[in-house]
């Protein structure tokens, strides 16, 4: 079973490490663990992200046109003043957003808020906070 000293890994592509790196050190304030020629590793708040060095696609599909899902990870917050200090961090330094804030599973249990943005590989984050933080799982 995991205990919280554990760490959650995910691996995802980057067609540019150094635009992978700009936007997850420079903008969002991950922390950089490792780089090498082909990948770079990074605290992805308090998880491991690997951005492994990919061939881009000859053409890149429009961010207006990728699926959020399933092809998404994130974040979900148990401080709202987390979630607003992330959400404020990336207004001041124009992170592009797929889907601004808003409010999901109104008038439920699991309402929360929400938003979604996207790295320079069109990989789609999303960061939100529950209302009730037993609806974090």
């Amino acid at each position: 079973m995991r205990e919280s000293r554990d760490v959650f890994h995910l691996a995802i592509p980057a067609y540019d490490l150094d635009d992978a790196l700009a936007f997850y050190v420079t903008k969002l304030e991950c922390k950089l663990a490792r780089r090498y020629e082909d990948r770079v590793t990074l605290d992805f708040f308090g998880d491991q992200l690997v951005c492994h060095l990919s061939p881009a696609p000859l053409e890149l599909t429009p961010m207006s046109e990728i699926p959020m899902y399933p092809r998404h990870f994130g974040i979900t917050f148990r401080e709202q003043k987390d979630f607003d200090a992330l959400y404020q961090l990336c207004q001041q330094r124009e992170v592009p957003f797929f889907s601004d804030v808003s409010l999901r599973f109104e008038e439920k249990v699991e309402v929360h808020r929400t938003f979604v943005v996207c790295d320079p590989s069109s990989n789609l984050i999303e960061f939100k906070h529950y209302v009730d933080p037993r609806m974090m799982y």
